[in-house]
């Protein structure tokens, strides 16, 4: 269950911050921001979750600990 919920979050945090602000012209177009918008998600967007960094800056914290 609690698996679920993140998944359940994160479909919400695309749909709320890339899918309903925005109109696509076409499938390509679609695909493409959303692409854009998960390589965003990773890369920069801050995590309260994570202590306000990105899940790639947190992998690379927890890579250099191991």
């Amino acid at each position: 269950p609690e698996g679920n919920g993140r998944c359940e979050r994160l479909i919400r945090t695309i749909k709320e911050e890339e899918v309903w602000l925005n109109s696509y012209e076409t499938y390509q177009e679609a695909r493409d921001r959303l692409a854009r918008f998960v390589d965003f998600y990773n890369a920069e967007r801050i995590h309260s979750a994570l202590g306000y960094i990105s899940p790639r800056q947190y992998a690379a914290l927890w890579q250099e600990a191991a």
